[in-house]
């Protein structure tokens, strides 16, 4: 690494690195062994060697999976395993996760007979994804139709056209970072893969909504504030999430790639992927914490100091992406650190793919590979990003 960041050869290395442990070590561990040949999806509750713990099928992840099949399918090379295997996790979906109200629900049995449902929306924010990407490997019109029909519903339940039963009273009211940050993203997967100008009409809303979580004061991105964007002064609403920002930070700085370079934009997600940077970093024994309290306070979470694998991959991305945006050879280092820490800690070189959960020092607490929240999306996104980023 020169003063400017990466040389020609380091990049190449590294994309060569994001493309070889994407095809040869992640999904590996995946596929064949996670399609369910008999009832369709994918049962990927995993651990460390890929033996099945357990075979209810998360309904994030059968979203998840497809989407980052039918990707691969679109980006990568037309392989007919992958876009099979999309296609399996996508019916899966339109069978059995949606309930009569239209809802989805959030866990299924291996044959899709409904186990849990929640409050919000996301699983139906994974399978938009999933319809979307995989309506445009098979040119298929009604599903890609189906993605955006769902889209303008998850837009009646955040507008509160569409209202769901509560969290919590109203005698504090916050909202969230989650709704338009995750649905800015699906609204931008949304228009890059079938088209969808509805969804493009909320881009710009999404945006400014996740703006308001921004605090300058505290150098921080909120993940709860009032409605009016203060800042909430209780132990929940004071916890942030320095790796959920960062995802935000680079969501947003692909859109003000997808706008041509808008330095306003870019202005935002840098200043976005700083503070969580400044909040999130562990000094001692690096890896991004899972959650902080940005006035120093004690945070009430006791899984507060782990290691999760996730925000260690959008780290990844946004330091790369910031870098390859700006040259600032602050973001490289900042890869560059992250990149290594994640590696060395969180890969297993016997079994493949990643752990998911290590303690602050980097032990590891617990080998498995899948469950309800861990599964194929993070990590090789991570690993697709990174690759077709250093490419371009």
């Amino acid at each position: 690494m020169n003063s400017d960041g990466y040389t020609a050869a380091e990049l190449a290395e590294s994309r060569d690195f994001y493309r070889e442990s994407l095809l040869n070590d992640t999904l590996p561990f995946w596929l064949p062994r996670s399609l369910d040949k008999e009832h369709g999806g994918y049962l990927l509750m995993r651990d460390r060697d890929g033996a099945l713990l357990d075979d209810d099928k998360a309904v994030w992840f059968q979203g998840r999976f497809a989407w980052t099949l039918a990707t691969l399918y679109n980006t990568v090379e037309p392989r007919r395993e992958w876009l099979n295997a999309a296609v399996s996790g996508v019916e899966f979906l339109r069978k059995h996760c949606f309930d009569a109200d239209g809802r989805m629900f959030f866990l299924v049995t291996r044959d899709g007979r409904p186990l849990r449902k929640r409050r919000y929306f996301f699983s139906e924010a994974f399978a938009i994804l999933a319809f979307a990407a995989t309506a445009r490997a098979t040119h298929n019109d009604a599903l890609a139709q189906q993605a955006r029909d769902l889209f303008a519903r998850c837009m009646e339940y955040a507008d509160g056209a569409r209202p769901l039963e509560p969290k919590s009273t109203d005698t504090r009211p916050t909202v969230s970072l989650s709704v338009p940050m995750i649905f800015l993203h699906v609204a931008q997967q949304l228009c890059d893969t079938v088209g969808d100008d509805y969804a493009a009409s909320r881009i710009p809303g999404f945006v400014e909504q996740i703006r308001m979580f921004v605090n300058d004061d505290l150098r921080c991105v909120i993940e709860q504030t009032a409605p009016d964007g203060s800042f909430v002064d209780h132990l929940r609403e004071r916890t942030i999430t320095p790796g959920h920002a960062i995802e935000g930070a680079w969501f947003i700085l692909r859109e003000a790639q997808r706008q041509g370079g808008n330095g306003e934009l870019t202005a935002l997600g840098l200043r976005m992927l700083d503070y969580s940077w400044e909040q999130g970093w562990d000094q001692e024994h690096g890896g991004i914490f899972y959650f902080r309290d940005p006035t120093g306070r004690p945070v009430m979470e006791y899984w507060h100091d782990m290691k999760f694998w996730w925000p260690q991959c959008e780290a990844i991305i946004a330091t790369l992406l910031a870098w390859r945006i700006t040259g600032d050879a602050k973001y490289a280092r900042w890869h560059r650190m992250v990149h290594d820490y994640a590696h060395k800690h969180f890969h297993d070189p016997e079994h493949g793919e990643w752990f998911g959960y290590l303690h602050r020092d980097g032990r590891i607490s617990t080998a498995m590979k899948g469950n309800h929240f861990k599964g194929p999306y993070h990590l090789p996104r991570m690993q697709w990003f990174c690759w077709k980023l250093l490419e371009e």
